[in-house]
């Protein structure tokens, strides 16, 4: 399953950190962890809320791909338009989650502010 995922700079240079393999664990504000199912909305995500959201303006949608048996056990959300799908991962599942990237995390667009 292709998968995307829209962050900031600083979650950015964690995923970087990680050879591009894996995404860093939530703060315990953040029990869910969404990556996004269509390159629009990522897109949506990243130029009116990431680059609001940190310090240099920037925001970055990545893409991956995650092993489609694994990714068949959570739900898909849709959590506004019709487009606006999400896969809610729990916090704790992350790990696991990571395990079944195959391949890189890509960097696909930029936005700035």
């Amino acid at each position: 399953m292709i998968l995307y995922r829209p962050v900031g700079t600083a979650e950015l240079d964690l995923i970087a950190q990680s050879g591009y393999k894996s995404f860093p664990p939530r703060l315990p504000e953040q029990p869910i962890f969404y990556p996004v199912l269509n390159k629009k909305y990522a897109q949506e995500i990243a130029e009116k809320w990431n680059t609001k959201d940190t310090s240099d303006h920037k925001g970055y949608v990545t893409q991956f791909e995650v092993d489609d048996e694994y990714c068949s056990q959570f739900t898909v959300h849709t959590v506004g338009k019709n487009y606006h799908k999400e896969l809610w991962i729990p916090a704790e599942e992350l790990e696991t989650f990571n395990q079944h990237i195959i391949g890189e995390i890509k960097v696909i667009s930029v936005f700035s502010d």
